[in-house]
């Protein structure tokens, strides 16, 4: 793993620290956001609480800040969607986590999935569904057993597994609940993964084992017997699972830190789901649990976090 690059708190400039926002996953993003704060400033950063995107962008006009730290979630607000990013890079503002384009693509899971398609890479089958689509047509084009889900959405709101046509309507009434455009892909049965990228390091697998029968919002952040084995897999097919991780954050243009989702059907094969470009930092978040790990403790991860966000010449 890469060495802290740098010593003196007082370099990074006083920070903010971006979290809540107005998307739906507001509540996770608060809940880092605390978690994330408190880090910082037991390293002795200069870093301060700031609650959504118009808050952060006063303060910044008004100079009031060196860099920023986003641990907003989500999209419409969320910060994750490319919006910030973009604003952030007309200020001149240093960040943590993906530029515009990384972290435009990898919200929208059906632009993803193309890249990641037109470069030989392995996705599930898929349809995009853009409102008024024909379902029933593009779940026989699919094929059962399918996931049904909002295309541009993250936590796992609005995401039903589909085993039969008769709970297909259901499923696309949930999902359209949410802003944009659905999503339908081949469920893969087997074992969920997935992989953190910390700068160009790439962390230990994680392979989550929920006790209910998915890794949904629950599962995610309110069971506490959901199992995580890390690393989630040994030897060649763990060093096989990090390389297309990367690839995979690579093909999509982000950079800094992420994470990357993937399902590992019972033949052994790796499918990739999505990139995470401002992953969850709770206390039942993966990307923690992968770098503890990898001797790396909470408030390190997040100096180290932190330190992408700093090019050379940039720490003032």
């Amino acid at each position: 793993m890469s060495a802290s690059k740098i010593t003196d708190p007082a370099q990074f400039g006083r920070v903010a620290v971006v979290m809540g926002g107005s998307s739906t996953e507001r509540a996770v993003s608060l809940d880092s956001g605390r978690n994330v704060l408190a880090a910082l400033q037991a390293r002795g950063i200069d870093a301060h609480a700031i609650d959504g995107i118009p808050a952060l962008l006063d303060a910044l006009r008004a100079g009031h800040f060196a860099r920023v730290f986003n641990i907003l979630h989500g999209q419409r607000g969320g910060g994750e969607d490319g919006v910030l990013q973009g604003a952030l890079e007309s200020l001149n503002v240093p960040y943590t986590g993906s530029g515009v384009l990384g972290s435009a693509l990898s919200m929208d899971k059906t632009r993803s999935k193309r890249v990641w398609q037109s470069l030989g890479l392995p996705t599930p089958r898929f349809a995009a569904l853009p409102r008024g689509t024909d379902v029933h047509a593009a779940a026989k084009q699919v094929g059962f057993p399918l996931i049904v889900k909002p295309a541009c959405e993250g936590s796992s709101v609005g995401v039903t597994r589909v085993f039969a046509e008769k709970d297909l309507d259901s499923a696309v009434a949930l999902a359209a609940q949410y802003p944009g455009d659905l999503l339908m892909e081949t469920l893969i049965e087997g074992d969920e993964l997935t992989v953190a990228i910390l700068g160009r390091d790439v962390l230990p697998s994680i392979h989550i084992v929920p006790k209910a029968a998915f890794y949904d919002y629950n599962a995610k952040y309110v069971a506490e017997d959901t199992q995580y084995i890390c690393p989630g897999l040994e030897g060649t097919a763990e060093e096989g699972l990090r390389t297309l991780a990367l690839s995979a954050f690579d093909a999509l243009g982000c950079s800094g830190w992420g994470r990357v989702d993937v399902m590992r059907d019972r033949n052994g094969r790796n499918w990739l789901l999505e990139v995470n470009t401002a992953p969850g930092m709770t206390s039942h978040s993966l990307v923690p649990k992968a770098a503890a790990a990898a001797a790396i403790d909470y408030q390190e991860l997040c100096w180290r976090v932190l330190e992408t966000s700093v090019t050379e010449g940039d720490a003032r």
